[in-house]
């Protein structure tokens, strides 16, 4: 079975291939360029005298954010709609995967407004069997919550400003959420959607144990440091000749579409880059 960034064994363990085509430069070229480089966070920041900047270099990770977002959309939007677990989940784990989209709608455009420009990529592959065969959609998942993870971690390492980090912070505490929740749910795949799923393999290509969901004491960094190692790994999932050699089907691709996001608390909703 092909899955994640490579191939998966029987024992749902990934080969992860790490090659790719299209170099951080190039993405960021396809964004665009020019223009943004001292754009102003947000006017009631600055009205309050604790505006502050993007640099060159802060505009690039947040349009790799973007992208990893707009990925993270499309991802729980076809779960939702496709995956023959989804109808057969408990409500809770329903309500789980509904609430993602949500949230990585949400992340989604308010890195949009920093830049003033949407995803430069907006259609996505996927590896085979994604979103029909339970173990490679929840090994997919939890890839790419892993892939989030580290690269809002860079995020914290590499932003310019305190407010920029602390946000980035923030949303990596929610794809924490995600990866673990995603977790929960192995156990609970029905039998006839090929269930109960007792180990699922991440990014590291390492089948690990579902029991206990909450695995990390720490999240894992996956040795990032800069941004280019994150478009790397989702190049893939955007560029066709990637995707065919990590193994993806490229006969067909899933579109990106936004939306307005109603967050589950208003309690967890963004009120300002303070706090």
């Amino acid at each position: 079975m092909k899955n994640s960034f490579g191939h998966t064994d029987s024992a749902g363990t990934t080969t992860v291939n790490r090659g790719t085509r299209r170099s951080f430069l190039q993405l960021a070229a396809l964004a665009g360029s020019g223009g943004l480089t001292q754009l102003t966070l947000n006017a009631t920041e600055h009205e309050e005298g604790e505006g502050c900047r993007l640099t060159e270099h802060d505009r690039h990770i947040l349009l790799a954010a973007e992208i990893a977002e707009a990925l993270a959309v499309t991802t729980y939007t076809n779960i939702i709609r496709h995956a023959p677990f989804f109808p057969k989940l408990q409500t809770d784990d329903q309500g789980y995967l509904r609430a993602a989209r949500q949230e990585e709608m949400s992340h989604y455009l308010l890195e949009m407004s920093l830049t003033g420009q949407p995803s430069p990529f907006t259609s996505f592959f996927y590896p085979y069997e994604m979103f029909y065969d339970s173990q490679t959609t929840l090994n997919v998942l939890v890839t790419l919550e892993d892939a989030f993870i580290a690269a809002y971690l860079v995020g914290v390492r590499r932003f310019s400003n305190p407010n920029l980090r602390v946000t980035a912070a923030r949303i990596m505490g929610i794809e924490s959420d995600h990866r673990t929740l995603a977790r929960v749910i192995g156990p609970n795949v029905d039998p006839s959607a090929g269930g109960p799923i007792e180990k699922i393999t991440g990014i590291q290509g390492v089948a690990e144990s579902v029991d206990p969901s909450n695995n990390n004491g720490y999240e894992r960094t996956l040795g990032w440091t800069h941004i280019k190692q994150a478009l790397d790994a989702l190049t893939p999932f955007v560029d066709e000749a990637a995707a065919a050699t990590a193994g993806f089907n490229v006969s067909k691709s899933y579109r990106f579409v936004p939306f307005q996001p109603v967050l589950p608390s208003p309690l967890g909703e963004f009120h300002s880059f303070r706090r």
